[in-house]
């Protein structure tokens, strides 16, 4: 989204923090300046798939945000949306009229602030999700 000029003047417009998904030095010092942020009292939405697809279904998560919930002990908190599907249509610029369900989760904390911790925190995450998006589990 960075990349195209509209969608990046929206994000930035929203104060929206960019993350590198590719270059894996670049992903790591990027999580460290979120790290800080959240550290300050920033709040942060994250969208763990880190990318979208037409494709039905969850795709596996990356695990910045739940490094980043672990280490700062921070709570983690799963959001589902559920039909955008079938309201965003491929090669549309504007959405079809539907219903749209979001459902927020629980909190979720863990004691450590380690790997392990960060694992659990997606895997608790995912499983939220998945029990109210209605798409099929993808990460294989």
């Amino acid at each position: 989204m960075k990349n195209s000029f509209i969608s990046r003047l929206y994000m930035q417009r929203m104060s929206s923090e960019f993350v590198e998904r590719f270059d894996f030095q670049q992903g790591v010092e990027d999580i460290g300046r979120i790290r800080e942020l959240v550290l300050k009292g920033r709040s942060l939405i994250f969208f763990p798939e880190g990318t979208f697809s037409r494709k039905p279904g969850l795709m596996p998560f990356k695990m910045g945000a739940f490094l980043v919930g672990a280490q700062t002990s921070t709570a983690v908190v799963p959001v589902s949306i559920r039909g955008t599907r079938s309201i965003l249509h491929p090669d549309h610029w504007f959405p079809y009229r539907g219903a749209v369900h979001i459902t927020v989760g629980p909190r979720l904390y863990d004691n450590d602030k380690d790997w392990e911790a960060a694992i659990r925190l997606k895997d608790a995450a995912r499983a939220e999700i998945l029990r109210h998006s209605g798409e099929p589990d993808l990460s294989g």
